[in-house]
């Protein structure tokens, strides 16, 4: 993929320096466009350095290539960050003073921006309208982090870390490059659970996993850029939903129950991707449990929660419903990945299930994903390797696949 770096002139903008070596670690094109402030702050021999690519901030360098319109035509994605309150004004205002804000005004691709700054330019009304304004041309301005800021000042206004950046940006690559998606799944409706469920101890603490709900957001994407109607059952997400219409957020795993049971009458297909919590303690208090010094802590009776993917794949709550699993796995003495994802298949009854590895820097939390989709009775059907957005269009080819094929519900 070409990328554009647009980089602006903030304290910040050593974050760029990482944000593009992780770019081109991952096969990218980079091109680095920065303003002259930003070059105050890293000189244009470390961009050069580290991109491979000539680094200009005046439209006036390359004059014969015409480089403002060239660098806008050849782009796939521009990221700019970070984007300082004085970026975000010129670009709203659509400025073209250097090579960065011209570039911005002949680009056709997506365009992703990082806010950095202190909160109080954050917050000012001039920057809130600039950036309202940006957002309704299309722009994808991302919310700033929380935390430290220059000196001792603290609040919204951080640059995210290079890696959300990263990953934030080629998702809005990717679901630009989605628009001409077959539209396989047109007039299907299919409801979808991401996220982990999490079962209170009390009023501060809870019994919870480590699922992001990334996989499970790629598939309401994924599906809806190939013309499904999609509900996202959401259960403690903190991934972006921008775009996906019909959002229902959940907390526990009762309450996702519900959330699915509500919804999948209405569904030809139902993908219970969300980590479910198996267990939730028998009794929660409406107190904060206290730590008595000297004594260990009480112990928590747990009971056993429903068991949603064998309820729904035994139930069907829509006659010729398809319903997917998805089962994390980790291998013991017993056996591997594949062995327990076989047999959890055989229980659970659903048309397929999708076993993925977790642990040791795969599954949870990450950008990519490797699985294998099996039937009913545990036979692999599909594998699947890559982005989770690749592994998620995996995933609704095997749906496709399933025979007899899918008939649209007509309610």
């Amino acid at each position: 993929m070409r990328i554009l770096l647009g980089v602006s002139g903030g304290v910040a903008a050593y974050k760029a320096v990482l944000l593009l070596r992780l770019l081109r670690e991952q096969g990218h094109r980079v091109r680095v466009v920065p303003t002259a402030s930003a070059l105050r702050f890293v000189g244009a021999p470390t961009f050069e350095a580290l991109s491979g690519e000539k680094v200009s901030t005046e439209v006036f360098d390359d004059v014969p290539q015409v480089a403002h319109v060239a660098l806008g035509q050849g782009a796939d994605l521009v990221i700019v960050a970070p984007a300082t309150a004085d970026l975000l004004a010129r670009a709203a205002a659509g400025r073209a003073d250097d090579l960065l804000t011209s570039t911005l005004l002949t680009v056709h691709c997506p365009v992703v921006m990082a806010p950095a700054m202190h909160t109080e330019m954050w917050q000012h009304p001039a920057t809130v309208a600039n950036v309202a304004t940006l957002r309704s041309r299309g722009v994808h301005v991302i919310e700033p982090a929380s935390g430290r800021l220059t000196g001792k000042d603290t609040g919204p206004g951080r640059l995210p870390e290079p890696e959300d950046i990263a990953r934030l940006a080629l998702e809005v690559a990717g679901r630009a490059g989605a628009r001409g998606a077959p539209q396989d799944l047109a007039g299907l409706h299919v409801v979808v659970s991401a996220g982990g469920t999490r079962e209170p101890i009390d009023p501060v603490r809870f019994i919870g996993n480590l699922s992001s709900g990334r996989q499970g957001v790629a598939l309401a994407r994924a599906a809806q850029d190939r013309g499904a109607r999609v509900t996202l059952v959401a259960a403690n997400l903190t991934e972006p939903l921008d775009g996906i219409e019909d959002v229902v957020r959940v907390g526990s795993t009762a309450e996702l129950r519900d959330a699915v049971r509500a919804a999948a009458p209405g569904a030809d297909v139902v993908v219970m991707t969300a980590a479910v919590a198996d267990f939730r303690p028998a009794r929660t208090p409406g107190a904060k449990i206290k730590k008595v010094p000297g004594q260990g802590p009480a112990p928590i009776e747990l009971v056993e929660n429903p068991d949603i993917l064998a309820e729904l794949a035994r139930e069907r709550l829509r006659p010729g419903q398809v319903v997917v699993g998805f089962a994390a796995e980790t291998g013991d003495e017993t056996g591997d990945v594949l062995h327990h994802g076989r047999a959890k298949a055989r229980r659970k009854g659903a048309d397929l299930l999708v076993i993925n590895p977790v642990g040791g820097g795969r599954g949870f939390g990450t950008d990519s994903n490797e699985v294998t989709i099996v039937d009913a009775q545990g036979e692999t059907v599909a594998q699947a390797a890559g982005s989770k957005r690749e592994v998620a269009d995996a995933v609704w080819d095997a749906v496709l696949k399933l025979s007899p094929p899918l008939a649209a519900t007509t309610d």
